[in-house]
């Protein structure tokens, strides 16, 4: 799998980052802070020093770049990483925009923008969706994908379980971005990011294992 032109992408988009941090960190006050964090129903829980939250989001750019563009060279199942290569890049850029999005929500302030918290739970269920829709192209392997031991263990299981799990993705994804649109609570909307998430994760997981046991059982 090529990973060189997203890490360069990663990496240009972390200096990007910085030095937009740096421009908005200039244009605020001394001992200026900066929220970081937002309680479930909207309201602003948590905040940082302006020159430590401005330069989160491009360090974790940087780092999470480092680590996709490791993963495809450490994987001991070669052949089955070039399956599943359109999965990690999903991934891979959906984590880019979602960062953004953070760093924008969180260094808006400075620039006298102040935008919506629901952008950044619109863009958690555009990623779910947009997993959901490559996640059965992916094929056993230690670092892609559900991986459980009957998963890993079992092509069949894999393929089965993905594309439920794909469904699970786009629905919980789709519901997710519905209800950061609409003019429902903050807290609704946190719980039901929270809880779709869950859902879309564990559900695939125990039918991974009620696969596994059911073949067992014919055997």
């Amino acid at each position: 799998m090529k990973v060189k032109g997203l890490l360069m992408a990663s990496l240009l988009l972390a200096a990007l980052m910085a030095a937009m941090g740096a421009l908005a960190l200039m244009r605020l006050p001394e001992g200026a802070r900066l929220i970081t964090h937002w309680a479930a129903d909207g309201t602003p829980n948590g905040s940082m020093p302006a020159a430590r939250a401005l330069f989160i989001a491009p360090l974790m750019v940087a780092l999470l770049g480092a680590l996709f563009a490791v993963l495809p060279s450490i994987e001991p199942l070669q052949e089955r990483m070039a399956q599943s290569a359109q999965v990690l890049r999903v991934g891979w850029i959906s984590l880019l925009i979602l960062m953004t999005l953070v760093f924008a929500q969180i260094a808006g302030p400075a620039f006298g923008i102040v935008l919506p918290v629901s952008l950044v739970s619109f863009g958690a269920g555009a990623m779910l969706v947009a997993l959901g829709n490559v996640l059965p192209k992916s094929r056993p392997g230690f670092f892609v994908g559900i991986r459980t031991p009957w998963t890993l263990t079992d092509t069949e299981n894999w393929i089965a379980t993905h594309r439920l799990a794909a469904r699970l993705f786009i629905l919980a994804g789709l519901a997710v971005m519905l209800a950061s649109v609409l003019p429902v609570p903050m807290a609704v909307r946190g719980g039901l990011l929270v809880g779709a998430a869950l859902f879309a994760a564990l559900v695939p997981t125990i039918y991974s294992w009620w696969f596994w046991q059911s073949r067992k059982g014919r055997s």
